[in-house]
């Protein structure tokens, strides 16, 4: 069924048409369908891509590492989901092996898809000697942020939901009632579930915002994927005793899903224990190198300033040069002047005496005589 419509009666929101497909086309007379479940699944990839390859400067890891790193979790990714489902619920696969790869009928386990996801983180840490815990403590934070998004593909599914309840944002649609009358007894198929895939995504948006403030300011390498472990674990555990699907060990009534949360947070326990003892310190990428390149940019420009400053200094010093030149032949014109003064003024003055002289002794003589 490619067409619900999903009613929170609670909420007052009835009849809501939901249809899992986006689009289709045509090639060649064959129908093709595009589902929101892959849109969304690829618009989250693709936001973590980004975010990634911005922030992965501050931590020494190049870009084009990031784009590498992401292209083997995401084929891995998906082979470990996928390999993971099958093996926890073989005998729906055992009859038909053709069944594996038919993933449009749903079945991809996201704790698989985290084992595999890591497999590509470890490979590439390897190919490129980057310290393999380092990666994953920058890798963490993306992780919720495209869970989060990623669960919204469940609800276009109408899929992955939970036991019913009375709550008021409690989900109903023609999916929860097709399924849980498979379910039988224990079930009310016509009462609204949990959405349990609501759950997941605003818990994981919240750890995405808290390991990216514990990223920024930790120094520890190992802190970050212990601190998700830890904070994922409790969430999926207590999300996945209400679901209506879960994967079980064997012939028992443990669910796969809630052993391997408590396994997480243990593992996330020691990883913080460890981080704090500098365990994983070795080949860690410096950033000693951006900085350095940032610096002989600005060195760089510095010079460039510097050199320009010099072309514009000599041309003002030879402009100063003229004008002090000009200055000092007109002070030497008048100094020259001056100096032919002097001694006419000399003889002037010396005259004006002689003349004062012979004037004083002429009335000296009248009185004498």
């Amino acid at each position: 069924m490619d067409l619900y419509h999903v009613s929170f009666p609670g909420l007052g929101i009835n009849d809501l048409p939901i249809n899992r497909i986006a689009f289709s086309f045509e090639i060649g007379g064959n129908e093709f369908n595009i589902y929101w479940y892959g849109i969304i699944i690829a618009f989250g990839f693709l936001l973590c891509i980004i975010l990634a390859s911005k922030q992965s400067p501050k931590f020494g890891i190049k870009s084009d590492d990031i784009v590498d790193t992401f292209l083997w979790v995401i084929v891995l990714g998906l082979v470990g989901a996928r390999l993971y489902y099958v093996a926890f619920s073989w005998d729906d696969f055992s009859g038909d092996f053709l069944k594996i790869f038919h993933t449009r009928d749903g079945g991809l386990a996201f704790y698989g898809g985290v084992i595999g996801g890591m497999i590509g983180i470890y490979i590439i840490s390897k190919l490129k000697k980057i310290n393999f815990i380092y990666l994953l403590d920058f890798f963490a934070v993306y992780l919720p942020l495209g869970q989060a998004i990623g669960r919204w593909g469940n609800f276009f599914n109408q899929e992955a939901f939970g036991t019913n309840t009375m709550l008021p944002w409690g989900m109903f649609s023609e999916g929860t009632y097709s399924y849980l009358s498979k379910l039988g007894v224990g079930y009310a198929p016509l009462t609204p579930v949990h959405p349990t895939f609501l759950y997941e995504s605003i818990a994981n948006f919240i750890i995405f915002f808290v390991l990216l403030k514990v990223r920024s300011k930790s120094k520890n390498t190992g802190k970050v994927v212990g601190l998700y472990f830890i904070l994922y674990g409790i969430v999926r555990f207590f999300v996945e005793g209400i679901r209506t699907d879960p994967l079980y060990i064997g012939n028992t009534e443990i669910r796969v899903s809630q052993a391997l949360s408590l396994v997480l947070v243990v593992l996330g326990i020691i990883l913080i224990a460890l981080a704090k003892k500098n365990t994983f310190s070795k080949n860690i990428p410096s950033i000693e190198s951006e900085v350095d390149d940032a610096e002989n940019s600005n060195q760089a420009m510095d010079d460039l300033s510097v050199e320009s400053t010099d072309d514009s200094g000599e041309n003002t010093t030879e402009e100063d040069t003229t004008e002090e030149d000009t200055a000092a032949e007109e002070m030497g014109d008048k100094s020259s002047q001056d100096i032919i003064k002097e001694p006419e003024e000399n003889i002037l003055g010396e005259t004006e005496n002689i003349e004062k002289n012979s004037e004083s002794s002429e009335s000296d003589t009248k009185i004498d005589e």
